[in-house]
């Protein structure tokens, strides 16, 4: 196991990635010829949609093998299993993203060299704090004119509140980059010229680099020393620092996540990718490396530990669901334990058993049959059932849950009905399998108008889950206009009192509760707190809360979900032979709608965080048109000859907006949006 390596591949979308994923595929020997994003021939982004706009929709898995050969600091007797995520990096497919990073234990970073540390970069980079994940960074694209290396650097300490070490620099510049700079040897490295050549050649530091490398050098030893006193002495002593000690150093540190290494290349031209690998095997970590996984046994409601150890009870997390002409595909990143090809395993959150009838390892979308895995792996099965994304599957006799991912709310919605009631089912089925799949996902009908309303995390997410609809499950249906997902809160705190008192089927149900509701902005969701103490009996307490969460799914105002909700259970009236859950289940529901009477609510709106490149002839035009259409201008920044606009925007006033920014900057700009917060919704503004 201390051969593992399961990371992911992070960034802004564009900035190579997937072309990346690529380079390293063939590098490896997984792959015989490179894909390419463009020409929709790359391995990792196999989905038909994909294919067409040149983009990633899906986190992708694969496994492949390498032995580092250009560092004598890390042992190279034997070749390391790397267990690869390629995620996407629009910001409508961030649930992919988010679900990646729950089951990996390092991730790289790609940041393009002209772009720099972009708005979806930020993004990607905040859900790893979250998990704690060590990460490095591979600064790609430095072939390309505007490319700047340095300038990344400066980035990344400015806006990700991370110290980042450079090991390496470009050799030349923009369209004369031709090698790096080992930082850590002071040697130079030049690739093989012809696309199929996996060479490699070490040569002295040119001279016209040599200074640069030199301060970069020493900046590196000060950073070492200044956050390792294993580093700090030899230092000050004026003592020459073994090889050895200084790789150690730095993953040491690149665990604690203390320091983010960086590196440089330009992945189209196969510049840089024996390094990365190279670095990935010594600076990133092992399940060996990480600290036993706490989790909740469920028996005794009390925590469980579990080693990454192959010795230990059986305990695996489902961290994606696909669905396949041949069945349901479960991915799991197994923590500890053995599993095998029909085994019976346990789920807490449905506490039903799940057998595993086949067990596979991915490479996209093909797959190879194992009989068995072990922790640290990362595999795919069919047969599960009752068992969806987040969930914890364990042994039958020990069981332990881990903690469950959360992920955002959708903010544009559609509609969508069946162009004949032939195809009603072939929708309602299609439908099903989407949202089992995709978390950010969700279907509901419109009660007044028996309309079929899809929501998403955008027009493009939308756009997909359409073309997949009619492409793919083969349904004719009429799709209407993106609208926006609005909400409701309320304005002022405020108590309510429920009773539930009457006679179902023979038997008397009873009781009472006092709520107060008040808002509370730190919450996107509504939550229930209970300030009864014993008052209340434990057995009651998830139907009052499933009941106050289900009557906050539709406010007074318009209809639209409640946020930003605290409610707190005051008081609760208890009769030994009458209450039951239907009863409290009711008496919930009437207090929470009799509070809700009592205050004014407003409608709130999702607002977008926006950053737009655009070149800076255009930027005037397009500030104009951004103060149209209500927009809050934050920052402007200089790239170039081009300039980065930062702001927030209602999501009501994005929809079309691609089109209009290619018109007014003759195809030059482009934009990303990532959801900000809600607000509330000016009378007078663009309605759908």
């Amino acid at each position: 196991m201390k051969h593992f390596r399961n990371i992911g591949i992070i960034a802004h979308i564009d900035a190579g990635k997937t072309t990346l994923t690529e380079r390293i595929l063939f590098y490896t020997g997984k792959e015989y010829t490179i894909g390419e994003v463009d020409q929709g021939t790359a391995t990792m982004d196999w989905m038909e949609e994909e294919q067409k706009r040149g983009i990633t929709i899906t986190s992708a898995v694969t496994t492949c093998y390498w032995k580092p050969n250009l560092s004598s600091a890390i042992p190279t007797d034997s070749e390391y299993r790397l267990n690869i995520i390629d995620t996407p990096g629009h910001v409508d497919f961030t649930a992919e993203v988010e679900r990646s990073l729950r089951v990996l234990d390092g991730a790289i970073g790609v940041f393009c060299a002209v772009g720099g540390v972009e708005a979806q970069s930020e993004t990607v980079w905040h859900q790893a704090n979250r998990y704690h994940i060590p990460r490095l960074v591979f600064v790609n694209k430095l072939d390309r004119i505007g490319s700047d290396f340095f300038a990344v650097l400066s980035q990344m300490s400015e806006k990700l509140d991370t110290c980042p070490l450079a090991l390496q620099i470009p050799l030349g510049k923009e369209k004369e980059f031709y090698g790096v700079v080992d930082l850590i040897r002071m040697k130079a490295i030049l690739f093989g010229e012809a696309m199929d050549d996996k060479t490699f050649r070490l040569i002295n530091i040119p001279s016209d680099t040599l200074f640069i490398a030199q301060k970069y050098h020493e900046k590196l030893i000060e950073t070492l020393s200044e956050k390792d006193d294993a580093i700090l002495e030899p230092y000050l002593a004026g003592r020459e620092i073994p090889l050895h000690n200084l790789v150690s150093s730095i993953r040491k540190l690149t665990l604690s996540c203390k320091i983010t290494p960086v590196f440089s290349g330009s992945a189209i031209n196969n510049i840089g990718i024996q390094p990365l690998l190279d670095a990935i095997c010594a600076y990133l970590p092992s399940p060996l490396d990480l600290a036993p996984l706490c989790g909740l046994n469920s028996e005794i409601n009390k925590p469980a530990f579990r080693k990454h150890s192959p010795d230990e009870y059986l305990s695996a997390l489902v961290f994606k669901t696909m669905t396949e002409r041949y069945g349901e595909l479960s991915y799991l990143r197994i923590y500890s334990g053995q599993l095998e090809q029909g085994k019976t395993l346990y789920n807490p959150r449905t506490n039903k058993k799940e057998r595993i009838s086949k067990l596979f390892l991915m490479h996209a979308n093909q797959r190879d049959a194992i009989n068995s895995a072990q922790a640290g792996e990362i595999v795919a099965v069919i047969g599960l059932k009752n068992t969806a994304t987040g969930d914890t599957l364990c042994d039958t006799r020990h069981p332990i849950v881990y903690e469950r991912m959360v992920f955002p709310e959708p903010v544009v919605v559609i509609a969508i009905e069946p162009k004949t009631s032939v195809e009603r089912d072939k929708l309602a089925f299609a439908l099903s399998k989407l949202a089992h799949d995709d978390p950010t996902f969700q279907v509901k009908t419109d009660e007044e108008t028996a309309q079929t309303i899809i929501s998403g995390m955008g027009e493009l997410h939308l756009e997909i889950i359409k073309n997949r609809i009619l492409n793919e499950y083969k349904v004719m249906a009429n799709v209407g206009a993106p609208q926006v997902a609005y909400r409701e809160t309320i304005l002022h705190s405020v108590e309510g009192q429920g009773t539930f008192n009457r006679k179902i089927a023979d038997k008397e149900h009873f009781a009472s509760i006092s709520l107060r509701i008040e808002q509370d902005k730190s919450i996107t969701k509504p939550s229930v707190h209970n300030l009864t103490d014993d008052a209340t009996p434990k057995q009651f307490l998830p139907a009052i809360e499933d009941a106050i969460k289900s009557s906050l799914t539709s406010g007074r105002l318009a209809g639209y979900p409640l946020i930003y909700l605290k409610v707190s259970i005051i008081s609760a009236g208890v009769h030994e032979q009458k209450s039951s859950e239907i009863a409290f289940s009711g008496a919930a529901s009437i207090a929470l709608q009799d509070a809700l009477k009592k205050t004014p609510s407003i409608l709130l709106e999702p607002i977008m965080k926006f950053e737009i490149l655009t070149p800076e002839a255009n930027m005037g035009d397009v500030i104009n048109d951004l103060n149209k259409r209500r927009a809050t201008i934050e920052s402007v920044e200089m790239l170039g000859q081009s300039r980065r606009i930062h702001g927030k925007i209602p999501i009501a006033e994005t929809f079309g907006y691609a089109n209009v920014l290619r018109s007014i900057t003759s195809g030059m700009g482009s934009y990303t949006l990532e959801p900000a917060d809600y607000q509330p919704r000016l009378s007078g503004a663009a309605s759908n």
